[in-house]
């Protein structure tokens, strides 16, 4: 049913209501909750939908592809972790329809062609793990969930031109970042823990342990242009939506950071880990190499798809 109440009374009590549902669920630094009032940015944007009684549009970049160390992950298509994390994003806007009937999307902006050179997973791979993503979000009827990814841009161009288009575009320069990362701990915080990805991601690098470190250190500044380049990207297509991240993220920021699975680490996510399910039916997600020794490997349509304890 429309809202037929006040505009300027409604939203507000609306978008409160919504809002609260994903603070459960914050991926952030910070020790302290919150609540929704601290996140003003949020309560604008789902406002802007509540008012044109409209599905409430939330983007999320991620879901890349795997990690390339096979210490980490299971292998290079989703499993247990994508399976878990789709179905809880799916469940989030349930919940949201019923307390706001028109209810919410969220669209999964997948994002490994963007850094697919940066991380050194093949390209094919990446196109697998994008193609599976969107079959199990069919099969599983996960239908207020949707995949965007580069190819819905730039179709068909060769990967490379489509990493040099929106980094041309849209990236800011290394300089730049240098400079911010110097006076901005949040920026400081991303850049030192995606060069710790990087380190642990390199599973075949040849040299001592300093030169990777400063080869994951150079790599670590291109991966935030082209996050950056990428956000900017989704911004253009997706203007009114409500940004979610993946990453932690400070109470009050332009971008909402949510937790997908429970982990020990805020920075853990599905396609860095594999999940393993615990003696008393819960899940977490964690290094493979640490659930082999925790549970025992169980597959599903014959393929890896996660550890469980007995």
């Amino acid at each position: 049913m429309p809202l037929t109440t006040a505009p300027d009374t409604i939203p507000t009590s609306v978008c409160a209501s919504i809002l609260e549902l994903l603070l459960p669920h914050h991926r952030t630094t910070d020790r302290a909750a919150a609540p929704a009032e601290a996140f003003p940015h949020q309560l604008r944007q789902i406002a802007g939908f509540v008012r044109d009684d409209a599905p409430v549009v939330f983007t999320l970049p991620g879901f890349p592809c795997k990690s390339p160390n096979p210490a980490k992950v299971l292998g290079h298509l989703p499993d247990q972790g994508e399976r878990l994390s789709l179905g809880f994003l799916h469940a989030l806007c349930t919940d949201i329809e019923r307390i706001y009937p028109p209810g919410a999307r969220i669209v999964i902006c997948s994002d490994g062609h963007v850094f697919g050179d940066l991380i050194h997973v093949p390209d094919h791979h990446i196109d697998a793990y994008s193609d599976e993503l969107r079959t199990l979000i069919t099969v599983s009827g996960l239908d207020r969930l949707s995949v965007f990814d580069l190819r819905d841009v730039l179709g068909d161009l060769p990967h490379a031109t489509k990493r040099t288009h929106i980094h041309d575009r849209y990236a800011p320069t290394v300089d730049a970042l240098r400079t911010e990362a110097r006076v901005n701990d949040h920026t400081l915080s991303l850049y030192r823990g995606i060069t710790r990805f990087l380190v642990e991601d390199t599973a075949d690098f040849t040299g001592t342990r300093s030169a990777l470190q400063r080869e994951c250190r150079k790599r670590a500044y291109g991966v935030i242009q082209r996050s950056r380049a990428w956000g900017a990207l989704i911004a253009d297509h997706h203007p009114r939506s409500v940004r979610l991240s993946i990453h932690p993220q400070p109470i009050g920021a332009a971008k909402f950071g949510i937790r997908l699975l429970d982990a020990p680490d805020a920075w853990t996510t599905p396609w860095h880990s594999a999940a393993l399910r615990r003696a008393d039916g819960t899940w977490t997600l964690l290094p493979r190499a640490r659930a082999a020794r925790l549970g025992s490997l169980t597959h599903r349509d014959g393929r890896p798809s996660h550890f469980e304890q007995s």
